[in-house]
């Protein structure tokens, strides 16, 4: 079986973690920082905060924005349930955004009407959640012109993008939003097994999620309140949080990652040309890339002409499998999920993400796929599609 997505682990990594378990730190170590500030670095952001998941990652950064019970959150409904139940964490209202037919991204112009709308009604976003899906950017420039004019606040969801750029600039630097995240789950550009950040220029929302991932704790005397000298108070819990810290394992291997976190890009974009080559003739619509966005590229969906295929989605999707080939397919639109057409949602609500939904497959693409391995990638679906 040839998966859609898997992780590179080489000596470097294996002898990085072994280092951590050798050492006298195994959680709140030097690790964490350090990856903290390898990330940062990076991205040319200011302050970055790991979590031990990018959804734990999403949740303190909406908390730090202030979203709370009568507050809405709005997201794509292309992207994984995580970006949209962030929101419900928090007892807000979540609403989605209709995504670009060609990059699959959360709309702007949709986004600009929905907004119109929504200022008549009195029913504005509190925060707008942009899903770089795939690994390229969302149109940032116009949504943060957007933001100024109706006041919500943006978090990236760059769960798929770390190593991509926008208008010259990495993701993560947050100079069209607040807050941006990142994932390091095993099928994603770089992994720490599980693992997120929160990236951010601004010093209160550091500080903010720093005390949210670790039960809102501090130990910093000029955070602290004054008591008694006679009593000993090493630490304070100052509000509520939670357990969501990244441990200094799962850090190191984060550092040594970073390191080939270029290489890593590189090669999907390499495999992405050959791949647009050898399916070019093929009915299907291959994935757009707009000349705004150097995409890092975590997955390849391919959008079946079902027409002309003669065959349905699942039936396609159903003997690549059985031919051996791990493909996915990314996203079942959020707003189909049983427990969100319980509040409402239905079929029709956004036909973009609907239609890109019936007819995608996300097939192979990952650092270790050979160029063997591609292309029995693609004579295999040739052989499907005939």
């Amino acid at each position: 079986m040839i998966p859609y997505g898997k992780q590179s682990i080489n000596q470097a990594d294996i002898d990085s973690v072994i280092d951590v378990l050798k050492s006298d730190f195994l959680t709140q170590g030097p690790q964490v920082p350090l990856f903290e500030k390898t990330v940062a670095d990076y991205c040319d952001a200011e302050f970055g905060v790991a979590v031990n998941s990018a959804t734990s990652a999403l949740h303190i950064a909406c908390l730090s924005l202030g979203l709370g019970k009568g507050d809405w959150l709005w997201t794509s409904p292309n992207t994984f349930v995580a970006s949209a139940n962030c929101g419900l964490y928090c007892g807000a209202e979540v609403d989605f955004v209709d995504i670009d037919p060609q990059t699959y991204n959360l709309c702007a112009s949709a986004l600009e009407e929905k907004l119109k709308i929504s200022k008549q009604e009195n029913t504005l976003p509190k925060i707008v959640i942009a899903v770089h899906f795939a690994g390229q950017s969302c149109e940032m420039k116009r949504i943060h012109q957007l933001s100024q004019k109706y006041g919500f606040k943006i978090i990236e969801d760059a769960s798929h993008a770390i190593g991509g750029a926008y208008l010259g600039q990495p993701v993560g630097g947050c100079i069209y939003s607040d807050i941006t995240i990142f994932s390091f789950h095993p099928v994603k550009i770089i992994t720490t097994c599980e693992g997120g950040m929160a990236l951010t220029n601004d010093t209160k929302l550091a500080r903010s999620m720093r005390f949210l991932r670790s039960h809102g704790i501090t130990s910093t005397p000029d955070e602290m309140e004054v008591r008694p000298e006679q009593e000993i108070w090493n630490y304070q819990q100052i509000g509520l949080g939670f357990n969501y810290r990244m441990t200094d394992l799962h850090a190191a291997l984060g550092v040594s990652q970073m390191q080939r976190l270029d290489n890593f890009v590189a090669k999907r974009h390499e495999l992405q040309q050959r791949y647009h080559e050898l399916l070019k003739d093929l009915p299907m619509n291959l994935p757009y890339q707009s000349a705004d966005s150097y995409s890092a590229l975590h997955l390849y969906p391919i959008q079946l002409k079902l027409d002309d295929i003669g065959k349905t989605q699942v039936q396609v999707y159903d003997q690549l499998k059985q031919q051996g080939l791990g493909v996915n397919l990314h996203y079942i639109p959020v707003h189909l999920q049983p427990s969100y057409q319980s509040m409402g949602f239905k079929y029709g609500d956004f036909p973009n993400a609907e239609f890109y939904f019936r007819k995608t497959i996300s097939i192979p693409l990952f650092y270790g796929l050979s160029f063997d391995m591609q292309d029995q990638v693609v004579d295999t679906i040739k052989k499907v599609l005939r």
